[in-house]
C-alpha cells in the first residue's frame, strides 16, 4: 500500500461488508507509515468505536489444536447464523518479521466461507502474542458486520494480559496431559481463564482428556471468579475440534457467561476499562517512538547505553537522567 488510501472510500465499503476493505483497513491500521497513521486515525474515528460484539480471546500452547477448534467452531457459528472474524496472530520470523505458520492455510473450509473473515498477521515479538494493532482491527471487523469475533494467540506463555483487555471472554485450550503436566501451567493464565478447554477428547484420548479436566476442575477451586460470575465458573469442558464433541457445549457456556455479565454491569465496565487501558498504552508506545525519532533524545540515549553497559551506571538512573533531559528541553 502506497498511498494511503481515501477513508472515507474505505469506510464506506467496510460498513458495507466488503471483504475487500475490510482487508485494506486492517492493513492500514497496521502501517506505521505517518500518512497511514493520519489515515488509519480518521478511518477509525469514522467508523465509530463498536457495536458491543462478543469477543473471545483464544490461548494455549503450540500443537494443542488451536486452529482445529477455532475452525470447527466457526463453522459451527456459521451454520447458526453468525458471522465470524477471525484475528489470528501466527508466531513472527525472527529475520523477516513475517508469519511462520500461516493460519490461514491451516483453516481452509473456514477462510473460503464469505461469512467469516481471517486475518492472520504476524506477532512481530509482541508480548503475549498480540499482533501490534489487534486492537484496532476489532472495530474494523464489527464495523463489517460480525457477530462474533475470535482472537487466537501465540500462546507461548509469555503474557497473555493484552489479549485479556481487549476481548470479553477468555478461554485457555489444553491438550490431554497427566497430573504432573498440570504443574506446569501458569497459574497467571489461569486466573485470567473464564472457560478452560480440553482438546482432542477423543479416541484413545477421551479418558485421559476427562481425567485432565477433572484435575483442572479441582485447580480452579483455589481461584476466586469475578464477581457476579454464575456458579461453576470458570467452567471445564471437554471437547474434540476432530469430532465436534462438546463444541455446542463450550459456546453455550460463553453465551452464558456473556449474558450474566451484561446483566450484572461487569461487561460495561470492563468495556471501560479496556479503553483506558487502550489509551495508556497508545501513550506509552507513542513517547517511545517520539524519543526514537529524536535525534538528540537518541544521541543521549546511546551514550547512556554505553555506560550501562560499561556498569558505571545503573539502569534505572540512566532511564531517569534520559527522561528529566527530554523533560527540561520540552519544559
Amino acid at each position: 500500500m502506497r498511498d494511503a488510501p481515501d477513508p472515507a472510500v474505505l469506510a464506506e465499503g467496510v460498513a458495507a461488508g466488503e471483504r475487500w476493505a475490510l482487508a485494506r483497513a486492517i492493513t492500514l491500521v497496521e502501517s506505521t507509515r505517518a500518512d497511514h497513521r493520519a489515515a488509519a486515525r480518521e478511518l477509525l474515528t469514522r467508523l465509530g468505536p463498536g457495536r458491543g460484539v462478543v469477543r473471545v480471546g483464544l490461548t494455549g500452547t503450540p500443537g494443542v489444536g488451536k486452529s482445529s477448534f477455532v475452525e470447527s467452531l466457526g463453522l459451527r457459528l456459521i451454520e447458526a447464523g453468525k458471522r465470524l472474524a477471525v484475528l489470528a496472530v501466527d508466531p513472527s520470523s525472527a529475520r523477516s518479521g513475517g508469519s511462520i505458520l500461516g493460519d490461514k492455510t491451516r483453516m481452509e473450509l473456514l477462510s473460503r466461507d464469505p461469512r467469516a473473515f481471517i486475518r492472520p498477521s504476524p506477532s512481530q515479538a509482541s508480548l503475549g502474542g498480540v499482533g501490534r494493532r489487534t486492537r484496532e482491527a476489532i472495530p474494523l471487523v464489527e464495523a463489517w458486520g460480525a457477530d462474533v469475533i475470535l482472537v487466537e494467540t501465540v500462546g507461548v506463555g509469555q503474557s497473555e494480559t493484552m489479549v485479556a483487555e481487549m476481548t470479553d471472554i477468555f478461554v485457555l485450550l489444553i491438550a490431554p496431559a497427566g497430573g504432573d503436566e498440570l504443574q506446569g501451567v501458569k497459574r497467571g493464565i489461569m486466573e485470567m481463564a473464564d472457560l478452560i478447554l480440553v482438546n482432542k477428547a477423543d479416541g484413545e484420548l477421551r479418558a485421559q482428556a476427562e481425567r485432565t479436566r477433572a484435575d483442572y476442575t479441582g485447580a480452579t477451586r483455589l481461584i476466586r471468579p469475578p464477581a457476579g460470575d454464575p456458579p461453576g465458573f470458570p467452567k471445564v469442558l471437554c471437547v474434540s475440534a476432530l469430532t465436534g464433541d462438546g463444541l455446542d457445549g463450550a459456546w453455550g457456556a460463553v453465551e452464558e457467561l456473556v449474558s450474566a455479565r451484561r446483566a450484572n454491569g461487569s461487561w460495561d465496565a470492563r468495556r471501560r476499562e479496556q479503553a483506558v487501558s487502550a489509551f495508556s498504552r497508545t501513550v506509552e508506545s507513542g513517547l517511545i517512538a517520539r524519543l526514537a525519532a529524536d535525534p538528540r533524545a537518541a544521541a543521549t540515549r546511546a551514550r547512556l547505553v554505553a555506560e550501562v553497559e560499561a556498569g558505571r551506571i545503573v539502569p534505572d538512573l540512566a532511564a531517569e537522567i534520559l527522561l528529566d533531559e527530554i523533560a527540561l528541553r520540552k519544559g
